[in-house]
């Protein structure tokens, strides 16, 4: 199946979207200055939303995502990222929170690894994950990333949800 890229300028620089016809499977940060793949006349729907959505996400007007995404990982890793969609906008949890949530409370360690291998950025909010003492831990985008995302969406949250 073919594969797209589409890059999307974000406040925080420029992030790339990657999928197929039919679902995204990442988007991570490109540590680049220039937008290098520009929408094409068979760039397919999916991407194209993925996009439309991200920037909405970033105006504030977004807090949810509804393109479909494809993980691609160990059946723990898979489990952790799944998980990780239930921290809601604007909120945060311990790598301990997600071990509960996925009935492996000893697995700290190999929550904060699985998270730290996801590559669907933003929209499984790795970004909301912390550390138990309430202090930020690594981010894969940089740690600047994270607490920007982070003040984003406390800025943005809508107390009504």
């Amino acid at each position: 199946m073919k594969r797209y890229k589409l890059d999307y300028p974000s406040p925080i620089g420029i992030i790339e979207v990657e999928g197929n016809d039919t679902a995204i499977d990442a988007i991570n940060f490109a540590e680049r200055e220039q937008v290098v793949n520009t929408p094409q006349h068979d760039t397919p729907e999916v991407l194209l939303e993925c996009v439309k959505q991200l920037h909405e996400y970033f105006l504030g007007v977004r807090q949810e995502f509804s393109f479909p995404y494809v993980f691609q990982g160990t059946d723990f890793q898979q489990a952790v990222w799944h998980a990780l969609p239930s921290v809601g906008f604007g909120e945060t949890a311990s790598y301990k929170d997600i071990a509960i949530a996925i009935n492996n409370e000893k697995a700290v360690r190999a929550v904060g690894s699985a998270n730290g291998k996801n590559n669907i950025s933003i929209v499984v909010p790795c970004h909301r994950i912390i550390g138990s003492n309430g202090t930020l831990t690594g981010y894969g985008g940089g740690m600047w990333r994270k607490e920007w995302l982070l003040q984003h969406e406390q800025t943005h949250k809508n107390p009504s949800k």
